[in-house]
């Protein structure tokens, strides 16, 4: 394994602890989840389910719904087969990913029930934690998580910007997670002003973050002829 494949493995595993610390503690500042995670967030409040055990399975779905997708725009490609194995492969780092998100909750406080300005600042280092940890992960070029790939399937199969798929996805999962929450308990289950903030905020944090370090990551991992 060459030098530049380690650091590569190092910030994309960086990366993705990074991200599910931010995504746990965006559920416990009690102001509403990211989009991405809002459906899973809900299911578990209003279900009395286990939130990383929920993610899972809504990332499995995510996959196999990548897979069709892959299927409809990559028809008859040769990169079609190599795409498929990839979005097998986000199962496994679901799991993983899913095994933080059970961890980092277990010990994190909870501070829903705390003054609105600390909420408020746990909310933004979040949105921080979050837009860094998708950038180190996404920028490495390895295997997605299901949540990103997703979206990227969607907009190669509707010719789609990643940023409009996104608005657009992150718009599907908050109304499903009101939709949920309304129907079943009769109220909003982990949507509020922290699911709008996180909307904005963590594409931001995303852009400044690859503007203050995507070069020097690039020079370590051996991308920056992509970059």
């Amino acid at each position: 394994m060459t030098k530049q494949m380690v650091y590569r493995l190092m910030i994309y595993l960086s990366g993705l602890l990074i991200l599910a610390l931010g995504l746990t503690l965006n559920t416990k500042a009690g102001l509403g989840v990211s989009a991405i995670i809002s459906v899973s967030y809900c299911i578990s409040l209003v279900l009395q389910l286990n939130f990383g055990d929920v993610t899972l399975g809504l990332y499995v779905v995510f996959v196999i719904i990548e897979m069709i997708l892959h299927g409809i725009a990559l028809k008859k490609q040769k990169s079609l087969k190599k795409t498929l194995v990839m979005d097998v492969l986000q199962i496994p780092l679901s799991i993983v990913f899913t095994r933080l998100l059970n961890l980092y909750g277990a010990f994190l406080p909870d501070f829903s029930d705390q003054a609105m300005w600390l909420r408020l600042g746990v909310l933004l280092i979040a949105i921080l934690l979050t837009g860094i940890g998708a950038a180190m992960s996404l920028n490495m070029r390895l295997i997605p998580n299901p949540g990103d790939g997703i979206v990227q399937a969607i907009a190669d199969t509707f010719h789609k910007s990643v940023g409009f798929s996104k608005n657009m996805f992150d718009l599907v999962n908050i109304t499903n997670a009101i939709v949920i929450g309304l129907s079943v308990v009769g109220e909003l289950s982990g949507v509020g002003i922290g699911t709008v903030l996180a909307v904005i905020g963590v594409g931001r944090s995303i852009a400044l973050f690859n503007h203050l370090t995507l070069h020097r990551l690039n020079e370590l991992d051996g991308l920056n002829a992509a970059s």
